[in-house]
C-alpha cells in the first residue's frame, strides 16, 4: 500500500466515529414520534426532552474524560474502546423497555459521542501532514453531518414502509452498531497517533508509521520536530483555573464560552433533533415529515462543502455575523408565517423551506467557524483548560436546547419558541460585533498576542485591522 492509501485509509476509518456521532444524534428526529406512542415507551414533552438531551448531557462528560482517556491510553486505543462504547449503548437504546433504561442508554450513549467529538479530530491531527491538516480535519465535520443525513434517509425509508408497526423505532436505532463494527475493527489496523508515541518514548515506533504515510526523509524530520515540540511543552507550565485570575485569560475563556454557546443558541439543534416533530405540527403527516427531513440532511451536507472553501476567502466575524443573521432572519420568518398562515395546506412547505434555508446559514457558516475558531484562539500552553471548559459549555448548551424545546412546543407553540430563539439570535449577534476578535491571516502567536494586549493596538493581517 502507498502512502496515500495509507493515509486515506487511517482517515476514511477514524471517521466513522464523526459518523456514528452524526448518526445517533439525527436518528432520535424519525425515532421520537413511534418511541412516544401509547404501549411504546409513552414518552410526554419532558420525557421527550430528557431522552433526546440525555446523549448531550452524556457527551459533555464524554469531552472531558475523553481528551484524558486518549492522552493516557493513546488516541488509537481511545477510539476503540469507544467503538465498543457506541455498539454497547446502541443495543441498550434498542431494547429498551422503558423510557428509564432508554434515557440511561442515551446517557452512555452520549458518553461515546462526546468522546469521539475530541479525540477524532486529534487523532486526525497528528496523522496528517501539516499542509493538508485543516483540510482532513474538516473532514471529521463532513463525516458527521453524513452521519445526520444517513440517519434521517433510513428514518424516511423505515418510516414509509414499516410505518404501520408502532416498534419500526427499534428497526432505526440499531443500524448505528453496523459502523460501530467497522469502526473497531477498522481501527485494529491503523497505526497509532505518532505523536503520543514520541510523548510515551516510543520515538523508533513513530518514526515506523510516519514512514508508511511519507517519505523516508521528512518522516525523520517531522519526528524531530515532534521530540523538539514535546519537550518545549513538558518545561512549559500548564494553565490551571487559577490562571482566570489574569484578566488577558479570563477574557479569553469567556470568549471561548462565547463562541460556543452562540453555536448552540441559534436553534440549529432544535431542528435536527426535532426537525420530524417540528414539521408534523406545521401540517405534515408523520411519513412525509420523515422524508421532507431528508432535505434538511441534504442541505447541511452541501452546506458544509461551502463552508470549507469559504473559510480560506472570507474573514472570520463577517462570515460568523452573517451566518448569525441568516439563521435568525429563517427563525423570525417562520415565527411570523406559522401564525399568518396557521391551517393553511401551504404551511409545511414554507417551513420546510424555510428550515433548509436556516440550517444552509448554520452548516454553511456558523458552525464550521465555531470549531475553527475554538481550535485558532487558545494559546498551546492553555488549550487543554481552554477547549476542556468551551467544550463542557457547548455541550451543556446543547443538552439545555435539546431539553427545553419540546417542552416549549407543548406549552407556547411553534411560532412563540421560534421567537425565543429570535431574541437569542440578537443576543448572538451583538456579541460576536463586540467581543469577538478576527484571526484570519494572523499566526497563532500573534493571536495570543492579540489576545495578551487587548487594550493596545492589536497584529494587522491582510491589511485589515483587527476589530478587537
Amino acid at each position: 500500500m502507498n502512502r496515500n492509501s495509507s493515509l486515506s485509509m487511517v482517515i476514511i476509518i477514524s471517521t466513522f466515529g464523526g459518523l456514528l456521532f452524526g448518526y445517533d444524534t439525527g436518528v432520535i428526529n424519525g425515532a421520537l414520534p413511534y418511541m412516544s406512542e401509547k404501549g411504546q415507551l409513552d414518552l410526554n414533552s419532558v420525557t421527550q426532552g430528557l431522552v433526546t438531551s440525555a446523549l448531550l448531557f452524556g457527551a459533555a462528560f464524554g469531552a472531558i474524560f475523553g481528551g484524558r482517556l486518549s492522552d493516557h491510553h493513546g488516541r488509537r486505543t481511545n477510539i476503540l474502546y469507544l467503538a465498543v462504547l457506541f455498539f454497547i449503548s446502541t443495543l441498550g437504546c434498542t431494547f429498551a423497555p422503558n423510557a428509564t433504561v432508554m434515557i440511561i442508554s442515551r446517557f452512555v450513549l452520549g458518553l461515546a459521542v462526546g468522546g469521539a467529538s475530541v479525540t477524532v479530530p486529534a487523532y486526525l491531527a497528528e496523522v496528517s501532514p501539516s499542509e493538508r491538516r485543516g483540510r482532513i480535519v474538516t473532514q471529521n465535520e463532513l463525516m458527521i453531518v453524513t452521519g445526520q443525513l444517513l440517519a434521517f434517509t433510513f428514518n424516511a425509508i423505515l418510516g414509509t414502509t414499516l410505518g404501520h408497526n408502532p416498534e419500526v423505532w427499534r428497526y432505526m436505532l440499531p443500524i448505528a452498531a453496523v459502523p460501530a463494527v467497522i469502526l473497531f475493527f477498522g481501527m485494529l489496523k491503523v497505526p497509532e497517533s505518532p505523536r503520543w508515541l514520541v510523548s510515551k518514548g516510543r520515538s523508533q515506533e513513530a518514526l515506523t508509521v510516519l514512514e508508511k504515510m511519507r517519505e523516508k526523509k521528512r518522516a525523520k524530520e517531522e519526528v524531530l520536530e515532534i521530540e523538539t515540540a514535546f519537550k518545549q511543552e513538558e518545561n512549559m507550565k500548564k494553565a490551571t483555573l487559577k490562571d482566570l485570575s489574569v484578566p488577558w485569560i479570563r477574557r479569553l475563556i469567556f470568549i471561548g464560552i462565547g463562541i460556543g454557546v452562540v453555536q448552540q443558541i441559534t436553534g440549529v439543534n432544535s431542528i435536527m433533533y426535532y426537525g420530524t416533530e417540528i414539521l408534523k405540527d406545521s401540517g405534515f403527516g408523520t411519513e412525509a415529515a420523515l422524508v421532507g427531513n431528508i432535505a434538511n440532511g441534504v442541505i447541511s451536507v452541501l452546506a458544509t462543502f461551502v463552508g470549507i472553501w469559504l473559510l480560506g476567502k472570507v474573514g472570520r466575524r463577517p462570515m460568523l455575523i452573517t451566518g448569525l443573521i441568516g439563521t435568525t432572519s429563517a427563525l423570525l420568518l417562520i415565527g411570523i408565517l406559522s401564525l399568518t398562515l396557521e391551517g393553511s395546506p401551504a404551511l409545511p412547505y414554507v417551513v420546510l423551506t424555510l428550515t433548509v434555508t436556516f440550517l444552509a446559514f448554520q452548516q454553511g457558516a456558523v458552525s464550521p467557524v465555531t470549531w475553527l475558531m475554538l481550535s485558532e484562539i487558545f494559546p498551546l500552553r492553555m488549550r487543554g483548560m481552554g477547549m476542556g471548559i468551551t467544550v463542557f459549555c457547548l455541550w451543556i448548551a446543547n443538552f439545555l436546547v435539546g431539553l427545553t424545546f419540546p417542552i416549549l412546543l407543548a406549552a407556547i407553540g411553534l411560532s412563540t419558541t421560534f421567537f425565543v430563539f429570535v431574541v437569542l439570535g440578537i443576543v448572538a449577534i451583538t456579541f460576536v460585533k463586540k467581543a469577538l476578535p478576527e484571526t484570519k491571516g494572523l499566526t497563532l502567536e500573534q493571536i495570543e498576542e492579540n489576545f495578551r494586549n487587548y487594550k493596545q493596538a492589536p497584529a494587522i493581517a491582510d491589511k485589515e485591522v483587527i476589530s478587537k
